[in-house]
């Protein structure tokens, strides 16, 4: 069956939409995406540059962590704006924001200037990532829903791991500021095809918009953030700056949680930390985030500062951590799959997490790169062992009606993470990095023009006197020992933490991983709510059966006498009957001789009746098309084939005790609708093919 046709029997309220448009719409929506997912990573490799550029080392961890508190922050605003607005708005919206912090990114004379840019492009970088996931579900039928978020999960997946290696590229052959600038004409151009091609009219729902909530959440973090990185550095800890925003971080969480407790369609729902599998996942989660954005920000320095290769190798000599990453969350989703147990894998994912920070503070000026790399792919795959599985753990833990939010809030606390951990490991570095310095050059003094808190450019460094020059590398070596030494402890504890999780057996449902999520080694953020995230699992679950065996199943069950191609076609006719045959076969995508032939079954057997008109009177004119319908003994065979299905679905969410919660009753009568309206059978199981039925 062709996407035209199915698109025009979804009955859920997606647009119908012609194949060749869906392509188009996919490809500016996965534009928007890759443009997003490169600039969490894409900087990495040409902070050191920038940090010498711009005089601005002891600020560099907040060029990242500008960046992903705003886009952490702002999600949850973009998702419900476009549900309540149109989203085609509020996504063009984020495009011309992301391009304008782009823009001024690329201009920027000062750190000052450069990361409140980036948190501009972070709000726009928020509306991208929710807007491309959400706007497929409007114009895709559901049975290739989870086909297309695959794919967006692996697009996001391939720019965070190869934006180290495209930013190095920028740095080495034309500016970092093209690091920036490169998200203009590619912009320009998402921006151009969603105004041309993107429906109006996409599906709006209402909601109440926790304001209140998310200020206070994104407050505290912002004052707790600038606390790590301020204090004993710019600031003694026991400065009025630092006590005012501590006061302020526990205020703004107080104020949070208060909020939060009246608020119709909060942020995250208190209940949800009485959930100990919740609370252990988000802290586990948010020191994986810490690991992951930490040490990407740090190991460019490494590379490029302490072994004196180019931004471009340096993008390379990464890949082993991102590859670890990669490979182990795409694993560890099919394992818990196929296997039902998600336990042991975060703790052993933590304990590797740690074993990789520790080996990490080891590594010295003569450290061979085959070494490094084994260090990294350990850190990558203690990394990887955990990202998915902690959102498995969390959706087989809660009630239906917390399904959405609690997934939501564990990426959500995974990304909050990395912000904390970028900013952290700079408070460290920028703490020790003088005393380092100091030590190594036995007195000597830095030339003019560089301090430990400005840093030097690798360019710079190259001119220095060898003296000085092995002097500031041995400092800078020290320092980040110190950074990857002192983020052990927090590896330790997620480790201790992911003992408590309490495994609990799989529902059927949670065995259905989100592609998109298993995917993506970085954040993708989890935008959908409860009844989103149960219809995304139950199609993935339908998507993987065999069809002739479904349909000879569900044909025996209800007691109708037809082999699986006609049962198929059964459901297909119960759904739009009366119908012509030419209105039939071009609904389904065949020739009217091919319909006939397969209707000659469910004739026989009497569950359908095709009347066939005469020729007109006065002999003019061609014959009109034969009416399909329904006999009375076809009708209830139809009544018992939809009933059947709907069973079947039952049995996969007996665990979430639907007749005790009328939305997830009515979302299962819906896709069951859904389901037999627009099921595409292959002529082969695994092979799809035009509107063919199963054997």
């Amino acid at each position: 069956m062709t996407v035209e046709a199915e698109a025009a029997m979804v009955p859920d309220g997606s647009q119908s939409v012609g194949q060749r448009r869906v392509l188009i719409i996919i490809g500016a929506l996965l534009l928007g995406m890759l443009l997003a997912a490169l600039d969490q990573t894409i900087v990495a490799t040409a902070l050191p540059t920038i940090a010498g550029d711009l005089h601005g080392l002891s600020h560099l961890s907040w060029v990242v962590t500008a960046y992903l508190l705003a886009s952490t922050v702002s999600t949850p605003l973009w998702g419900k704006l476009g549900d309540m607005y149109g989203r085609k708005v509020f996504f063009q919206a984020s495009i011309v924001i992301f391009l304008i912090g782009s823009a001024l990114s690329g201009l920027a004379h000062s750190m000052i200037e450069l990361i409140a840019s980036r948190a501009i492009q972070g709000l726009g970088g928020g509306g991208l990532l929710v807007g491309a996931q959400t706007i497929v579900g409007d114009v895709v039928p559901p049975r290739q829903r989870g086909r297309y978020q695959g794919i967006f999960g692996a697009t996001f997946g391939v720019a965070s791991v190869l934006g180290p290696l495209i930013g190095g590229f920028f740095v080495d052959n034309l500016s970092w500021r093209w690091v920036f600038y490169i998200n203009l004409p590619l912009g320009a151009v998402a921006l151009v095809v969603t105004a041309a091609v993107l429906p109006g009219r996409l599906s709006r729902t209402r909601h109440v918009i926790d304001y209140a909530g998310t200020a206070l959440i994104g407050a505290s973090a912002v004052c707790l953030v600038l606390l790590t990185s301020l204090g004993g550095n710019t600031y003694a800890w026991g400065s009025f700056p630092i006590i005012l925003l501590g006061v302020l971080a526990v205020v703004c969480a107080a104020g949070f949680v208060l909020v939060e407790r009246r608020a119709a369609e909060p942020v995250i729902p208190p209940r949800l930390f009485a959930n100990r599998v919740f609370t252990s996942s988000s802290v586990v989660g948010f020191a994986v985030g810490f690991a992951m954005f930490g040490a990407l920000a740090y190991l460019p320095q490494y590379m490029q500062v302490v072994r004196g290769i180019s931004p471009t190798l340096s993008g390379l000599r990464l890949l082993p951590l991102m590859a670890g990453l990669l490979l182990t969350s795409i694993g560890t989703g099919f394992l818990v799959s196929k296997w039902g147990r998600y336990k042991i894998f975060p703790v052993v994912g933590t304990a590797l997490m740690t074993l990789g920070l520790f080996l990490l503070s080891r590594l010295g000026t003569g450290t061979s790169f085959w070494l490094v790399s084994l260090y990294l792919f350990v850190l990558g795959v203690g990394i990887g062992c955990s990202l998915q599985v902690l959102v498995i753990a969390v959706q087989n833990a809660v009630d239906y009606k917390d399904l959405g939010a609690a997934t939501s809030g564990t990426t959500f606390f995974r990304s909050i993470g990395g912000s904390f951990g970028t900013a952290v490991f700079g408070a460290i570095f920028s703490g020790v990095l003088a005393g380092d310095i100091a030590a190594a050059l036995h007195g000597v003094p830095l030339p003019s023009g560089i301090s430990a808190s400005a840093g030097a450019s690798p360019a710079v460094l190259e001119h220095l006197p060898a003296t000085i020059r092995d002097g500031y590398i041995a400092g800078f070596t020290q320092a980040l020992h110190t950074v990857f030494l002192y983020a052990t402890p927090i590896g330790v504890v997620a480790f201790l933490l992911s003992l408590l999780l309490k495994e609990v057996p799989l529902r059927d449902t949670v065995r259905a991983v989100d592609r998109a999520q298993s995917t993506a080694p970085t954040s993708v953020p989890a935008t959908r709510d409860s009844a989103q995230e149960m219809e995304r699992a139950l199609m993935a679950l339908f998507g993987r059966e065999r069809r002739a065996e479904t349909y000879r199943r569900l044909a025996q069950e209800a007691d109708v006498r037809l082999g699986p191609r006609s049962t198929w076609l059964m459901y297909r006719i119960a759904d739009n009957a009366p119908i012509t045959e030419a209105e039939l076969s071009r609904l389904l995508g065949i020739d009217v001789s091919d319909l006939e032939q397969r209707l000659a079954e469910p004739v026989a057997v009497g569950y359908v009746s095709v009347a066939v008109p005469g020729r007109p009177a006065d002999g003019d004119g061609a014959q009109a098309s034969a009416s399909v319908t329904l006999t009375s003994a076809g009708q209830q065979a139809a009544s018992r084939l939809v009933a059947s299905r709907e069973a079947g679905i039952d049995r996969l969410v007996t665990d979430w005790e639907p007749d005790k919660v009328p939305e997830l009753r009515r979302l299962l009568g819906r896709i069951t609708t859904t389901l037999v309206a627009t099921d595409i059978s292959p002529e082969r199981d695994g092979v799809t093919a035009r509107a063919a039925p199963p054997r």
